[in-house]
Parts: structure tokens; C-alpha cells; sequence
């Protein structure tokens, strides 16, 4: 039997959501403020606030707001430096808060 949805009606997707990997130093962390030239200042998990930047691969390709949950890497010569190498979407938060990665 097959069943036609409407525009509002959309079937739930499935897709895995990626965690942070303790391995490669990824942080989960929030965005704070946006300071223009592609810098961020992101609240961390771990309780520190980092200038972050985002790199020419991802600069046009996602817009980042105030308030996105991000993975970053620190830099290694530099703790209170980071990169940004993902951006969570609005479905992806829900599921991370609903399972404990995000404290609310």
C-alpha cells in the first residue's frame, strides 16, 4: 500500500550524528559571538572560551550563527585557538540533548 504525504507531513530521517572524538582532541562546544573574518568565540564543554576560525573549505559552504553547537580542534601550540570542522544541524542538536552529550 502506498502512502502519499503531504509537504507537511515528511517522514522522519534517519542519519547518524557524529561525536566528537576524544583520539583526534575534538571539543563539542557553542557558538558565543560571531567577530567578523571568520573568527567565533565558542564556549567549549570543557568550560573554556575559544577564538575560533573557520577554515576556506567550510566558509562558504555553511552560514554559522550565534548559538550553533560546533566541533572544534584546538591547536596544539596554542590551547585558547581553535578550527572548526563541523557544524551540528537543528534535528542533530535534539537528538544529542535528548541522549546527555549536551547539558541544557
Amino acid at each position: 500500500m502506498n502512502k502519499r504525504f503531504n509537504n507537511n507531513e515528511r517522514p522522519e530521517e534517519f542519519s547518524r550524528v557524529r561525536i566528537p572524538e576524544k583520539r583526534a582532541n575534538e571539543i563539542m562546544g557553542t557558538v558565543e559571538s560571531l567577530l567578523g573574518a571568520n573568527k567565533l568565540r565558542v564556549r567549549c564543554m570543557d568550560g573554556l572560551v575559544r577564538l575560533t576560525r573557520i577554515p576556506g573549505k567550510m566558509k562558504k559552504r555553511m552560514w554559522i550563527r550565534e548559538g550553533d553547537v560546533l566541533i572544534i580542534v584546538p591547536w596544539s601550540f596554542q590551547n585558547e585557538k581553535a578550527d572548526v570542522i563541523w557544524k551540528y544541524s537543528p534535528p542533530q542538536v535534539n537528538w544529542l540533548e535528548r541522549k546527555g552529550f549536551l547539558k541544557s
